[in-house]
């Protein structure tokens, strides 16, 4: 058994440290660099906290100067009040490329009083189409919520104030592409997708209500941030973590049995011909461990 005295934790310490970069805790001053919009990106509060703002000249957003493979990333929203038919906030995770991957949370904005929709999606090697939509069960414009992605090797979770409300498990052995090698930047935007956003485009941004006004807090990546193509991150957060606990299951299950507005898994008209292959197997929450 390997001791741990004379001087053999900084060893173990400086071996970590050399196979793998963290990034603990965030700041929008300094992990994230403007992306569009100018001056409707305002950051405040030393770097602690943002808004965005869309105007009928243009939106905004930022994008992490870092590229991270497999992390957990946490961010506290309050969404566009009032009439926010045709916005779209999004914060997500993305690579470059034509064979992107990406992980997508995105916030469908609606009509005064008619609630917002949480649209989740994921891409790996290019193909996406794995769309989850859900209802929340509180007023997302009235108080911030924690919107969280966790992201490693063996499954992707997405959490709404620490209860999971997605789990997509890496497939790849039944030929299901998964994204785990390509290192992805995080995005935090406000937007006008009123193409297809409310309604499916039937109802248009009313410009008459800008300017539109998100607020952002606590961003937090506790992630490996990729070096050399992300090599080094292949291990991180691999062990940690890969599946729910009974308690969270059971928190997942509710949220699933009363919230979800659509799921790509069934949705038998899109897929006529028979549904993607991972959703004829046995029940997501029954595989994980």
């Amino acid at each position: 058994m390997a001791s741990w005295c004379c001087g053999s934790i900084p060893l173990l310490v400086s071996v970590f440290l050399a196979i793998t970069t963290l990034a603990l805790g965030g700041n929008f001053y300094e992990d994230f660099d403007n992306l569009f919009g100018d001056v409707r990106v305002d950051i405040k509060d030393g770097g602690q906290s943002m808004t965005l703002t869309m105007d009928q000249y243009s939106g905004s957003g930022i994008g992490s100067k870092n590229e991270y493979l497999f992390g957990r990333f946490d961010m506290q929203i309050k969404l566009v009040p009032g009439n926010s038919a045709g916005t779209v906030t999004a914060f997500y995770l993305s690579s470059q490329g034509a064979n992107h991957d990406e992980i997508d949370i995105e916030f469908l904005g609606n009509l005064t009083g008619d609630p917002y929709l949480l649209s989740t999606n994921i891409y790996a090697d290019g193909v996406g189409g794995r769309e989850m939509q859900y209802y929340l069960w509180f007023d997302p414009t009235e108080d911030f919520h924690t919107y969280t992605i966790d992201w490693n090797p063996h499954r992707i979770v997405i959490l709404v104030d620490d209860i999971p409300i997605r789990v997509m498990l890496n497939r790849e052995t039944i030929g299901v592409p998964f994204p785990t090698s390509r290192p992805m930047r995080m995005y935090t935007t406000l937007w006008n997708g009123d193409a297809w956003a409310t309604r499916w485009g039937a109802v248009k941004l009313d410009l008459s209500c800008a300017p539109f006004v998100a607020s952002f807090r606590n961003f937090n990546a506790d992630a490996c941030i990729a070096n050399e193509g992300g090599a080094n991150c292949k291990g991180f957060n691999g062990g940690r973590a890969t599946g729910l606990t009974e308690e969270k299951k059971s928190e997942m299950q509710r949220v699933l049995s009363k919230w979800v507005v659509y799921d790509y898994c069934r949705d038998f008209r899109r897929y006529s011909h028979g549904l993607p292959y991972e959703c004829r197997r046995e029940n997501l929450l029954d595989q994980i461990e």
